[in-house]
């Protein structure tokens, strides 16, 4: 009697042989277990310790950043406002009479006294009854001493503006321009002592 022929699914179950790890496969399959634990164990401790140092850090920001607070107030001081008032006066216009009428207004800087006077001064309002505060006005001294200078801000002022003419003050551009210019010369007038921070034109018609 002939033997009967091997099925397709027999011949498939003799030709697979179980799966065999070796002592090298092992070995290979617990390091790379143990480097992946480890990993992840330097992950979670690097987070922990990350935010425990920024719990302790926290602690002394608020300190430094008081002291950065103060010291950017300080640089940051309002300066002088100085009200130079109304101007008219003709342009350079060559094709027909136009003129300018301004008011205009600056901003300057304190000397290092006058800061601390000021901060004094404020101090002292504080601490202490109105009768000395009304007795120390760095402001009424400051602006006493502005007097004296508004002649030569005037004439400087009324020298670039009174060189311009109604196309160049019409633009942005050539407004700025004659307030870079103004702030050049009040500042060469002056010389030093103090800075122009900021030249401002208020009501600005021409005709």
């Amino acid at each position: 009697m002939a033997k009967p022929a091997d099925s397709e699914y027999d011949k498939n179950l003799k030709e697979k042989k179980p799966l065999e790890l070796n002592s090298s496969t092992m070995m290979i399959l617990s390091n790379v277990i143990v480097i992946i634990f480890v990993v992840v164990s330097m992950i979670v401790m690097y987070a922990l310790l990350d935010s425990s140092i920024d719990k302790k850090l926290a602690k002394y920001m608020p300190e430094q950043e008081s002291a950065e607070a103060a010291e950017e107030s300080e640089s940051m001081q309002p300066g002088i406002s100085l009200d130079l008032g109304e101007f008219i006066l003709n342009l350079a216009d060559t094709t027909g009479r136009r003129y300018l009428k301004v008011a205009v207004a600056m901003e300057l800087s304190k000397t290092e006294e006058e800061i601390k006077s000021a901060s004094t001064a404020e101090a002292k309002s504080g601490g202490h009854g109105h009768g000395e505060a009304a007795a120390v006005d760095p402001n009424a001294a400051i602006a006493a001493e502005m007097e004296r200078f508004k002649p030569a801000i005037r004439d400087a002022i009324i020298s670039v503006l009174s060189n311009k003419t109604s196309d160049e003050l019409s633009s942005p551009t050539g407004k700025e321009i004659a307030k870079e210019e103004i702030l050049e010369m009040v500042n060469n007038i002056f010389d030093g002592q103090r800075e122009v921070m900021r030249v401002s034109f208020g009501q600005f018609i021409i005709q």
